[in-house]
């Protein structure tokens, strides 16, 4: 980004605590609606739009308000008729969303994760396809487990509630055994999608999971419960991408060749784990929770937690992030550690693009990656799950260069004049 750029984030951090109260917002929009006084109402600069949303949705352009005889008849609108509404759009918003016009916003959390208006009526709808490759690399045995499911209303044929397509992915990095992961693997989806909060809150139902899948896990007496897994998930719906990790998996997003980063590691000498660490009573020995496990969250290890309920530095919370996809998003990828030791985002997102563009094949291109930190001798399991939001490899980004000015000053102007007339 460039420098003093202050442009809102691509996407949103959702914490843990929710709020439902948005009764003075939309009291706030009514207000501006109803205004006869159109002077008193807040403008945008220079014809810009506002920077944030909270402006954007609460603020006019230069245009009049509408006169009584051309408002729109909300009952009557359907999706064809947004772009008609023009400048308007952002009075218009939450009547549109009450009405059920638009993508109803999530009333789990007072976040909203949208850029602008323009980004809900857009008519963009991606389309998920994938591939993944998966090897032990130099360990004696593999641990991880992944899940990738393009389809996801076929694929849960008896669960309703979708009105879009859906697709659900999930990397998990077991350790101590397989058991862990394998669990996980199995059961995490069951748990999104049997939540009370699905699918009208998905961030509570996928938060809750994680929470579910491990107590599940301690319950299991046919399994080792000291062997643990990080976990990564991204639930796509419609153009909604919410990732969940718990632990070193990543998830990069390739917008256009930029690799933006949709999750963060959870390392135990990282300041924020380090301090909810501490807080609770842990320690970091050379890098290490307790001098015992190179992650700050995690499934299982129940060796290392305490009772069920209780807070203990090794949390099996996932911290989530949000973004809508847009045309500019080309592809995700999902990986753990074993490839993110040995290679960053942006060369990971620069080598897929290549490779997608060379063959648009997701499943040969994961291949590829794992294969390159290969050769740069990672010594972790490797997995890695490549979706593509479009059926068309990415294009081709054309540079246009830029115009050369050159100047000449005034003694140089004199000199060359009196070169010419010499001549």
């Amino acid at each position: 980004m460039a420098a003093g750029a202050e442009l809102t984030h691509p996407f949103t951090i959702v914490e843990s605590d929710f709020n439902n109260d948005n009764s003075s917002e939309v009291s706030e929009v009514k207000d501006v609606i109803v205004s006869d006084n159109t002077e008193e109402l807040p403008q945008t600069v220079n014809g810009k739009p506002p920077r944030h949303l909270s402006v954007v949705r609460h603020s006019l352009g230069t245009d009049a308000l509408m006169p009584p005889s051309e408002l729109v008849d909300v009952e009557l609108l359907d999706s064809n008729t947004y772009d008609d509404l023009g400048s308007h759009v952002p009075l218009c918003l939450h009547l549109l969303e009450a009405k059920g016009a638009l993508p109803a916003m999530d009333s789990c959390h007072g976040v909203n994760e949208v850029k602008s208006p323009t980004d809900l009526i857009s008519s963009y709808t991606p389309i998920f396809r994938s591939g993944s490759c998966a090897e032990k690399g130099p360990k004696p045995y593999m641990e991880d487990e992944h899940i990738c499911v393009d389809d996801l209303p076929q694929y849960l044929s008896d669960v309703s509630g979708f009105s879009s397509s859906a697709a659900f992915y999930g990397v998990f990095d077991g350790h101590g055994g397989t058991d862990a992961s394998s669990f996980v693997k199995n059961n995490i989806l069951n748990f999104i999608v049997e939540s009370s909060c699905f699918p009208a809150c998905m961030e509570k139902a996928i938060k809750s999971a994680f929470l579910k899948a491990d107590y599940a896990f301690a319950d299991d007496s046919s399994l080792d419960i000291s062997s643990g897994t990080t976990a990564l998930t991204a639930f796509i719906c419609g153009r909604k991408l919410i990732v969940a990790n718990a632990g070193d998996c990543r998830a990069v997003l390739g917008k256009r060749g930029k690799a933006i980063e949709m999750s963060k590691d959870h390392k135990p000498n990282y300041a924020s784990e380090k301090q909810r660490i501490e807080k609770l009573g842990g320690a970091i020995y050379d890098g290490y929770l307790n001098g015992q496990l190179s992650v700050s969250r995690a499934l299982g290890d129940w060796h290392m937690k305490g009772p069920k309920g209780c807070s203990c530095p090794l949390s099996a919370e996932p911290e989530l992030q949000e973004t809508w996809l847009t045309e500019e998003d080309e592809f995700l990828i999902i990986a753990c550690d074993g490839l993110w030791d040995v290679m960053s985002s942006q060369c990971a997102v620069t080598m897929a693009r290549k490779e997608l563009m060379l063959h648009n094949d997701p499943q040969r291109c994961s291949r590829e990656v794992v294969r390159e930190a290969l050769k740069r001798n990672t010594c972790d399991n490797l997995t890695v799950v490549v979706v593509c939001f479009s059926q068309d490899p990415p294009p081709r980004i054309e540079i246009v260069p830029g115009r050369v000015r050159r100047s000449i000053s005034a003694e140089g102007l004199n000199l060359l004049k009196g070169v010419l007339e010499g001549n």
